[in-house]
């Protein structure tokens, strides 16, 4: 468990930060970018979470949460680390299981949705955009350090499930809006 005591500790006013390793890295460098990602990420399926106020995919989020501090520390683990907390394929196919669970009661899509609709709706679509940007920045990381497959899986799926519980939401609110090209012009 962690225990911080303390927030500040002035160690990075040069711009470094401390990896689960015990090294330093720039804050500028790839792994930092993922990892901020990863957080940002996590505050948007927070927001989600507080958005839906539904108990089914709140739990989910919930869970998600916890998952990604999991990735964050993964990915701040560089290395092979003895008991370090990686992510692993039981998390990502539970993901997938869930996906199918919601996916099962929806109508196929007919056109690309636009994000919105309910302010829960709309977050969910918020989280899962930002979740792409943060598998694009472990892809970044990956191009040129070691990064755990199951927490690249994990990012990529986790958008997926977020784009579902989207549409879940929206069905037991009215539905989808769906983008009409050039409607416009």
């Amino acid at each position: 468990m962690v225990k911080l005591n303390k927030i500040y500790t002035r160690t990075g006013d040069k711009g470094s930060a401390g990896l689960v390793d015990g090294s330093r890295v720039s804050k500028a460098s790839a792994r930092m970018a993922a990892i901020g990602n990863v957080d940002e990420a996590n505050a948007a399926v927070g927001v989600a979470s507080a958005a839906i106020g539904d108990d089914f995919l709140s739990a989910q989020l919930r869970r998600i949460q916890n998952e990604l501090f999991d990735l964050g520390a993964d990915i701040a683990t560089p290395g092979e680390v003895e008991g370090a907390l990686r992510i692993v394929e039981s998390q990502v196919e539970r993901l997938e299981h869930e996906i199918d669970a919601m996916n099962a009661s929806l109508e196929p899509l007919q056109s690309f949705i636009l994000p919105g609709g309910s302010p829960g709706v709309a977050a969910l679509h918020l989280g899962r955009t930002i979740v792409r940007r943060a598998e694009r920045s472990a892809v970044a990381l990956a191009e040129t350090a070691t990064v755990n497959a199951h927490a690249l899986a994990y990012l990529n799926r986790l958008s997926d499930h977020l784009f579902v519980a989207a549409r879940y939401l929206a069905a037991k609110q009215g539905g989808d809006i769906l983008w009409q090209p050039g409607a416009t012009r």
